[in-house]
């Protein structure tokens, strides 16, 4: 039994067994651009002072929730402050960007 489990096959080091294309699954990386950087730089600065992007707030309505109607620029920034500091007592909430 003990000559079973140490007993090789003599295979070549050299065999090519299975050849399998390479795919692209996954998309290459965007290019840094110092545009981009600007606009994520911004974007940073405008998060860290409570003021929040309605452009990703569409892009997130669009992508995750096509049905459902997005509310308007005015209206989320009202949710956004409501969310931040409520108005009524006992009420905590959430910004939904």
């Amino acid at each position: 039994m003990s000559d079973a489990i140490f007993a090789r096959q003599l295979v070549s080091p050299l065999t090519i067994h299975r050849c399998v294309p390479a795919k692209d699954t996954v998309a290459a990386p965007a290019r840094l651009t110092l545009r981009l950087l600007m606009s994520r730089l911004a974007q940073s600065f405008r998060l860290m002072v409570g003021v929040q992007d309605y452009g990703t707030y569409l892009r997130h309505m669009h992508q995750q929730h096509p049905g459902t109607k997005p509310m308007t620029e005015k209206e989320f920034h009202r949710y956004c402050l409501d969310a931040r500091f409520p108005s009524q007592a006992g009420k905590l909430g959430k910004c939904p960007c």
